[in-house]
């Protein structure tokens, strides 16, 4: 992986045709979702910046992605042609204000901050052209929070990815009230040369479509197991075999984490100031007790 922001003539002639104009894309954040996503641009054919403020956290981020790359050559998933062509065109730096005054579209993946968010974004805003998209993948902070910390409110978007990024299809598209038309189908544009498949909102609305659903299921698992209808293994049982999910609501939790779950409930609460958008006590009885699942061995199920 390079860590470099210049571009080369082989890398441009294989930016996808149909992108509306975005050959450079910065990520700014490389924890898991943001290296992940600059990977899924980079195999898509763009010249790609993955930023972080620690030279630490890139090289980490550059290596998980290479063992994961492996992985997918010896399955068969990807070719190493394709993977050593993603290499190419990805590079990683710590000089953020540098990538994303050289790229079209720069996307938002820093922690769940907003006091962060909205300081990035009027920083992006001061260096980036105005016809740089500026999208941040969060689905708990809608974009219109930080949309009024820039000067162009119209080049703000959501742009959501679900992880595992690399493979979960789905992207959601999320306007807040200023953004421009024009913005939002170059957006949809960059979306589709990715491979993805397009959910397009017609106006913000905290969790959007595919939390606010998974949301739903969660929470009526939780009040079942609260009424001592069922046991939460027989509920993960149920929708793995009668709904046909791929893992049941109290293992995903555990696999997300449940301490992300509580923030996110805790994150729209403050959005949205409705006492139902509260975690539920269950969740906050697990978070305060550190059972946050798989990453600290104990959720709702002990993992060895």
């Amino acid at each position: 992986m390079r860590a470099q922001t210049q571009k080369s003539s082989t890398e441009e002639s294989t930016t996808p045709a149909d992108a509306a104009g975005i050959q450079a894309v910065t990520v700014v954040g490389a924890g898991t979702m943001g290296s992940q996503i600059a990977a899924v641009a980079a195999l898509a054919g763009f010249r790609t910046h993955l930023v972080d403020i620690a030279q630490e956290q890139l090289d980490a981020a550059a290596e998980q992605l290479r063992g994961r790359f492996d992985r997918d050559v010896e399955k068969g998933r990807r070719s190493r042609a394709q993977v050593s062509a993603a290499w190419e065109r990805l590079g990683t730096t710590t000089d953020r204000d540098a990538a994303a005054a050289a790229s079209d579209i720069v996307i938002e993946a820093a922690v769940e901050d907003l006091t962060i968010k909205r300081r990035i974004f009027s920083e992006l805003d001061a260096v980036c052209g105005p016809g740089t998209i500026l999208a941040t993948n969060s689905s708990n902070i809608v974009s219109s929070r930080v949309a009024d910390a820039v000067e162009h409110p119209e080049r703000v978007c959501n742009l959501h990815f679900f992880n595992p990024a690399l493979v979960m299809e789905c992207v959601e598209l999320v306007p807040h009230p200023q953004t421009s038309p024009e913005t939002m189908e170059r957006a949809a544009a960059f979306t589709r040369a990715l491979g993805k498949t397009l959910v397009t909102l017609r106006k913000e609305i905290p969790g959007f479509v595919a939390n606010r659903l998974l949301n739903a299921i969660r929470q009526e698992a939780l009040s079942l197991l609260d009424q001592g209808v069922a046991d939460f293994e027989d509920i993960d049982a149920a929708a793995r075999t009668a709904l046909r999910h791929p893992m049941g609501p109290f293992e995903l939790m555990d696999l997300v984490g449940v301490d992300v779950v509580h923030m996110i409930r805790q994150a729209e609460y403050e959005q949205t100031g409705d006492p139902e958008s509260l975690p539920h006590p269950m969740i906050t009885e697990l978070y305060e007790a550190g059972r946050y699942g798989r990453k600290s061995g104990r959720g709702w199920y002990s993992y060895p």
